[in-house]
């Protein structure tokens, strides 16, 4: 591929998105096997470009302000195998392989853990790995 179609294609990838007041969108990342939602975070356009150059998420802390490769401090990866727009190009989902089977930084697969059940929310799903543990 030459330079000018990378950034031709860099400008389409980027231009397509309808990004906030600040400059972000919101990403979802899901289970490309199984459809899990496993969570959702925030990407402005250097981590989607990031993203989609090396094929690994990236998304930026709104808290930290900064970007984050998503297992850069506990090891689990995401390795994105397919990047979607939704019809409003308002929120992106990356369609992942979770490395490790913890996507959630408290030790769980999924960042969706709780069910709205009998007038409250109950967790639903076990803690796979003390975050102590992965964070130290």
């Amino acid at each position: 591929m030459s330079d000018t179609s990378a950034i031709s294609n860099t400008r389409a990838l980027l231009d397509a998105v309808h990004w906030d007041a600040n400059g972000l969108v919101p990403a979802i990342a899901q289970d490309t096997s199984t459809g899990e939602v496993l969570m959702v975070a925030w990407m402005n356009r250097e981590a989607l470009q990031l993203t989609a150059q090396e094929a690994r998420a990236v998304y930026w802390s709104r808290s930290r302000q900064k970007l984050w490769r998503k297992g850069e401090e506990s090891g689990h990866q995401q390795q994105v195998l397919e990047l979607r727009l939704d019809c409003d190009g308002d929120v992106i989902v990356l369609k992942v392989e979770q490395r490790g089977g913890i996507a959630c930084h408290t030790g769980r697969r999924s960042c969706f853990f709780r069910v709205w059940r009998d007038g409250e929310w109950q967790v639903v799903d076990p803690v796979l790995k003390d975050p102590e543990q992965i964070y130290g």
